[in-house]
């Protein structure tokens, strides 16, 4: 159980309160101890010294670390003492990110008609060269799609909504595959399951 709780992710902010990292409680709790981070409590903004936050008694339902001595709240949030630079990540090109940056709607003709009825459109086709990247694939809608068929929006007459481009999330805690509802005080809501690319 112990380890469960200190495997947990918790959010990392630098000195100016941007997402700079997530991390597993349990390096997030290392990091206070040594006094290069303080406990953040998500309602009221307050911030905690290792001290302050092992006097304070969790709540019912609270994960907590219980020890020989003493039951800690876990933290969800903490901030660094001191300035980090955020994180250089790219997100990958991928089905689900398109999905995600193009808003489940179709780019020719604005619909939203659910995932299983889109589809991803190259904007100039395969046969004519184009390539499965961020500024060449669109969702479109499947009449949208048969009815572009082989030809380029404006061949086809067609013109998108919006210009295709590589989105500007920062992914910073996808690889978790959690979410935590405090953390939305502190990240966007399209910083939310993003994938990250590999390299």
């Amino acid at each position: 159980m112990a380890m469960t709780v200190l495997q947990r992710p918790t959010l990392v902010l630098n000195r100016n309160w941007q997402p700079v990292a997530v991390s597993t409680v349990g390096r997030a709790l290392v990091k206070v101890w040594n006094e290069t981070a303080r406990i953040v409590d998500p309602a009221s903004y307050q911030q905690y010294s290792w001290q302050d936050w092992s006097l304070l008694r969790p709540d019912d339902g609270d994960p907590v670390i219980t020890t020989q001595w003493m039951t800690m709240k876990v933290p969800e949030v903490i901030t660094l003492t001191r300035y980090d630079r955020l994180p250089i990540k790219i997100v990958a090109f991928s089905r689900r990110n398109v999905f995600k940056r193009d808003g489940y709607t179709c780019q020719y003709c604005g619909c939203r008609p659910g995932s299983e009825e889109l589809t991803i459109d190259h904007i100039l086709p395969r046969s004519h060269g184009g390539v499965s990247s961020w500024t060449n694939c669109v969702l479109a809608c499947i009449d949208c799609n048969t009815r572009k068929a082989n030809r380029t929006p404006e061949q086809a007459g067609m013109p998108l909504r919006q210009k295709p481009i590589r989105p500007l999330w920062n992914p910073l805690y996808a690889p978790h595959g959690v979410r935590i509802e405090s953390w939305s005080r502190f990240v966007s809501e399209a910083y939310w399951n993003v994938e990250l690319d590999e390299d």
